[in-house]
C-alpha cells in the first residue's frame, strides 16, 4: 500500500486547532512531533529500556497526516467535508473516500492554514508532501538489525542463517517487529545475564514490561518452566507469539496479558501471586519506582527479583524502593551507563 504524507512544521499551540480543521477536509490520524517533555503520567505508562531522547523544546511542532494513494496516483480522503468547507477535485460519490489528486489536498491545507493564521500565530506553515509504501515502515529497520553476542548466547532475526560455527551456543531466533527494542540495548544484555545466573530448572518467570518477549523467551531456554508476562502495549501479543514460534517454544509455557500489574490487583491475581521465583523488569528507574512495592506479593519466599533499565546515577531510587518493599539488595552490576539491581524477598 503506498502512502503520501504531508508534513506540516508549525508551533505546539497551534497543534490541535490544526489537526481539527485539517480532519473536518478528511485528514486523519495526525502523528505529533515535537519536544514537549513527557509528563509523570507519560513516563509512568512507557515500559521501555530507556526514555526517548528529546531536544530543548523550543516551542516547534510537526504534524504528519498519511493519506492512502490509490494505483492510479490519486489520494483516498476520508469522509464528507464539513458544511462550508471547500471540495476541491473530483469527489468519488461511492461511499465517504473522496479521490483527489496530491495537488489537490495540497491547496486544501493551505487554504486551512491560511484561514488559521488570520487569528493566530501557526510558526512556520510550511508542508512538505513526500511518498512511502507499508514496506518501507515493515522492512527498512531490519537493514540495522543483525545477530549478537552476549557471553555464550547468541541472539539472531529470523531472517539471518546461524553460523555453523556458533550452532553449539544458546541460539535465541528473535523478530522485535517496529515496536520493541532489538535487546542490542545494555540494559537488556544487563538482564540476560542476571537471569542466566539465577534461573533454576523448572523455575517460574514473571516479565513486568514483556515487549517482544526476549527475556522470558531466554529464561525458558534457560530451563525455567513457565513464564508470565505483563505489557501495556497490545503489540507486544503477536511479538510474543511470533518469537516463541520462531525459537519452537510450545505457547503454553508463556501466557501474556496486557495491563498494568503495579495497580490491577485483578492481574496480579490472574497471574499469581506468591508464584514466582525470578520476577524480571527491565525498564526505568522512576518506573520501578512504581513498580517494586507489588513484587514481593508477587514472589515466593527467597525469590529474585532483577532490574535493568536504571541509569548508574539513579540506582539509589530503585535501591530505595526494594529496600522500602521489604527485599534485600543482593548486587548492582553495570553497563555503559546503566545498572542492574538484584534482590532477594
Amino acid at each position: 500500500m503506498k502512502w503520501t504524507r504531508f508534513r506540516i512544521k508549525t508551533n505546539t499551540e497551534a497543534e490541535d486547532i490544526i489537526i481539527s480543521d485539517l480532519y473536518d477536509i478528511g485528514l486523519e490520524g495526525a502523528q505529533i512531533e515535537d519536544n514537549v517533555p513527557l509528563s509523570p503520567l507519560e513516563k509512568e505508562q512507557m515500559f521501555v529500556d530507556i526514555l526517548p531522547e528529546t531536544a530543548v523544546d523550543d516551542g516547534t511542532a510537526y504534524l504528519n497526516f498519511f493519506v492512502e494513494t490509490g494505483d492510479d496516483g490519486l489520494l483516498l480522503v476520508g469522509g464528507e467535508p464539513e458544511p462550508g468547507t471547500m471540495t476541491i477535485g473530483a469527489a468519488n460519490t461511492a461511499g465517504d473516500i473522496r479521490k483527489l489528486t496530491k495537488e489537490d489536498v495540497l491547496s486544501q491545507i493551505e487554504e486551512v492554514l491560511e484561514d488559521i493564521k488570520s487569528y493566530m500565530d501557526i510558526g512556520d506553515g510550511s508542508v512538505e508532501v513526500t511518498e512511502t509504501e507499508d514496506i518501507d515502515w515493515l522492512n527498512n529497520w531490519k537493514n540495522f538489525f543483525h545477530s549478537f553476542e552476549v557471553d555464550d548466547i547468541l541472539v539472531i532475526p529470523s531472517w539471518e542463517e546461524v553460523p555453523e560455527g556458533d550452532a553449539h551456543k544458546y541460539v535465541l531466533h528473535i523478530d522485535p517487529g517496529t515496536a520493541f527494542g532489538t535487546g542490542m540495548h545494555d540494559t537488556t544484555q544487563l538482564c540476560i545475564r542476571n537471569i542466566r545466573k539465577y534461573v533454576n530448572e523448572g523455575c517460574r518467570i514473571l516479565d513486568i514490561g514483556t515487549g517482544s518477549g526476549i527475556l522470558a523467551i531466554l529464561g525458558l531456554m534457560f530451563g525455567a518452566g513457565k513464564a508470565f508476562g505483563t505489557d501495556l502495549d497490545p503489540c507486544a501479543e503477536a511479538a510474543v507469539e511470533e518469537n516463541l514460534e520462531h525459537n519452537s517454544i510450545s505457547k503454553d509455557k508463556f501466557e501474556l496479558v496486557i495491563g498494568n500489574i503495579a495497580s490491577d490487583e485483578s492481574l496480579q491475581d490472574k497471574a499469581g501471586k506468591e508464584s514466582y521465583d525470578i520476577v524480571v523488569a527491565n525498564i526505568l528507574a522512576e518506573v520501578l519506582e512504581g513498580i517494586t512495592p507489588c513484587v514481593p506479593t508477587m514472589l515466593k519466599a527467597g525469590g529474585i527479583y532483577i532490574t535493568s533499565g536504571i541509569l548508574n546515577e539513579k540506582e539509589n531510587i530503585v535501591t530505595a524502593a526494594m529496600e522500602k518493599a521489604g527485599l534485600t539488595v543482593l548486587d548492582i552490576s553495570r553497563q555503559g551507563e546503566w545498572s542492574s539491581v538484584v534482590a532477594r524477598k
